[in-house]
């Protein structure tokens, strides 16, 4: 016979350790707790993203900043190394990289019967700036007139040993003068120069507002010179 009050003898709907019910208002607690939960977690990749958007579109004007960081026009080109420099004539240095190619153009020209002349290349920052102030007293011009024809020192294109001066042998007269480009030595640039990689550096009504110098070509015809050029490149809207 069974001992009264077993476990055999409580229902077994009492014997199931059924959990709590859940309250209404701590279900509705719940719910808001995890919805809260779920917009500060879209909130923060929303930040993340933002901020890494952020971060980089100023990363990228920072560079485009320094890209184009101007001085009355002209853009900042650092002195090229010595060992990068080779003798072309007399007093004129220009980069190794271009001296074969002007040797070269300058013979097709003379089968031509044109005499086109080097008058200059690598120019140092100190040069530069001797020519730069000087020329600005002498002809009592303000910086800013005297930027128009000259680049202040720390930014002339022949520190980089790329940047030449042309001229017409058979008209001397013309030498660093608008006049050049009526000569036959100029006409012949024009045409046959970028086959070489020489790129007139300050055409008519150029963007950097420099005046109009058909006498002053750079090289572009290494990886080396295109960056260095790049930025001036995209004002003139090549690139």
């Amino acid at each position: 016979m069974r001992p009264m009050n077993s476990i055999d003898d409580i229902p077994l709907a009492k014997r199931i350790n059924y959990p709590k019910k859940i309250s209404r208002n701590s279900f509705f607690a719940l719910i808001v707790l995890i919805l809260g939960l779920g917009v500060s977690f879209i909130i923060f990749i929303a930040n993340r993203i933002s901020n890494k958007d952020l971060f980089s579109n100023n990363s990228k004007i920072f560079s485009e900043s320094i890209q184009t960081d101007t001085l009355l026009g002209h853009f900042p080109y650092s002195d090229v190394s010595r060992e990068d420099l080779v003798l072309f004539s007399p007093g004129i240095f220009v980069h190794k990289d271009i001296f074969d190619k002007f040797t070269e153009m300058q013979s097709k020209a003379s089968k031509s019967g044109i005499s086109l002349q080097l008058l200059s290349g690598f120019r140092s920052i100190n040069l530069q700036r001797d020519i730069f102030y000087e020329n600005k007293s002498i002809r009592n011009q303000t910086a800013i007139e005297r930027a128009r024809v000259s680049a202040p020192p720390g930014y002339s294109e022949h520190s980089t040993g790329y940047a030449i001066d042309v001229g017409d042998g058979s008209y001397p007269n013309t030498h660093f003068e608008l006049e050049f480009e009526q000569t036959p030595a100029f006409k012949w640039m024009k045409k046959y120069a970028p086959k070489y990689h020489f790129v007139l550096s300050f055409p008519k009504n150029n963007k950097q507002g420099i005046s109009y110098e058909p006498w002053h070509w750079r090289f572009e015809g290494t990886v080396e010179a295109l960056r260095k050029f790049e930025p001036a490149n995209k004002t003139l809207g090549l690139k």
